[in-house]
């Protein structure tokens, strides 16, 4: 099948979710996704807001990224910035990261840049007080239609015209961030989008952050588009320099993860050791076309009969979490990032699947890595071996290429 790109095709498929700068659709079966799988998501939404604040830990909304400071956990010290205050936390790794994307006809971004602030994707602090941050929803239920079409400006401007959001994802920013939150490593994701040029973020990416120095603590990921007839060639170029997890990403690259033509990439991801970071489940605000391609039964035939791969499914599954639970009991192979979850969810996902699967992911630069942090802290109170499991251990586990 030619997956041949446009300029012209390509400007108009630009998305809107967090991640939707998109490439042209591959190959659909109608049949995968239907009216059931609508109703779903949007019974999930209804129900998320009817329980916010009924769960275990009761209310917990806060106005912006800088009132979580109302918890013991953070303070906003001279600087204006949020500070993490807990002395006894183990270092942690951020198992999901990004820089800023300048990609296409997008300016260059200068990754080694300093700026005032951090204009997250989906800023919460964007202006006083900040918005009503409810950390009992899924993370994405916080936006107005406002903020989205904000982040559907700045999606496209990272192909297009250049974001001025993007041009702040940088290097020190990031890792100012870090420090604040006492993060001690990130791993950096790229996403091969299908572009005819200009869609090298990986090699970019790398290159500045060995151009910074700050290679020990920023540990760049590889990306390949699964419809690339180089595409074991460039993973195995990228597991040579290094490269520490594989992102993959079926809304943004138009695949179904069991996909028969993916078990070569797979079974390379398995030779070199590399864990598969997908993003899985549906996030509720990309476009509902691309919903097909993350419905959490769509994994089962690439984890079932690749076992030995370490797959992560980003963000727990999303808004479709209930499936992902008991498809994350069910394979041992299967780690769950627990990014944009609810401290409801947080906590079933720690009764049911276990910490020793979750991983501390923040999903920066579309939000701040308190936003997460807050969450783990709230739900592991009292339980340090299971907070160290999720902001440490179990990533650590994963970079060191130990088996499942």
């Amino acid at each position: 099948m030619n997956e041949s790109i446009s300029r012209r095709s390509f400007l108009r498929t630009l998305g809107i979710s967090a991640a939707s700068i998109l490439t042209l659709p591959g190959c659909d079966d109608a049949s995968r996704y239907g009216k059931p799988d609508i109703e779903a998501l949007e019974r999930q939404k209804r129900l998320e807001r009817l329980r916010s604040g009924q769960g275990p830990y009761g209310r917990q909304t806060y106005r912006g990224y800088l009132g979580l400071a109302d918890l013991p956990y953070f303070e906003v010290d001279t600087a204006g910035r949020l500070r993490c205050v807990v002395e006894d936390l183990p270092p942690i790794i951020d198992f999901h990261a990004h820089l800023g994307i300048s990609a296409l006809f997008a300016p260059t971004i200068d990754w080694q840049a300093d700026t005032d602030r951090v204009r997250h994707f989906l800023d919460c602090d964007a202006s006083r007080p900040g918005c009503e941050l409810d950390l009992d929803v899924y993370i994405n239920a916080n936006f107005t239609e406002d903020d989205l079409a904000s982040l559907r400006r700045e999606s496209v401007g990272q192909v297009t015209w250049g974001s001025g959001a993007a041009s702040t994802h940088t290097i020190p920013n990031l890792l100012q961030e870090m420090n604040s939150m006492g993060v001690d490593q990130a791993v950096i994701l790229p996403i091969t989008l299908g572009l005819p040029f200009r869609d090298d973020s990986s090699e970019r990416w790398a290159a500045a952050i060995a151009a910074s120095g700050q290679g020990n603590r920023l540990l760049p990921g590889a990306s390949v588009h699964p419809r690339d007839p180089n595409a074991l060639e460039s993973l195995r170029f990228q597991a040579e320099r290094g490269a520490s997890a594989v992102k993959l990403h079926p809304a943004v690259q138009r695949f179904y993860p069991d996909s028969p033509e993916l078990d070569p990439l797979y079974e390379e991801c398995g030779r070199l050791g590399l864990p598969v970071f997908f993003h899985g489940g549906r996030a509720g605000i990309e476009p509902e076309y691309t919903h097909r391609y993350t419905l959490i039964r769509h994994y089962e035939g690439a984890v079932a009969a690749h076992p030995e791969v370490r797959f992560i499914l980003g963000h727990a599954g999303a808004r479709d979490v209930a499936d992902a639970i008991p498809f994350a009991k069910k394979y041992e192979n299967v780690w769950l990032g627990i990014h944009g979850q609810g401290v409801s969810v947080l906590r079933e996902l720690i009764d049911q699947v276990g910490s020793r699967r979750l991983l501390f992911g923040s999903d920066w630069p579309f939000y701040h890595l308190a936003a997460t942090l807050a969450k783990v802290l709230i739900v592991t109170e009292g339980e340090p071996e299971e907070r160290r499991s999720i902001l440490r251990g179990n990533a650590e586990a994963l970079l060191a290429r130990e088996s499942v």
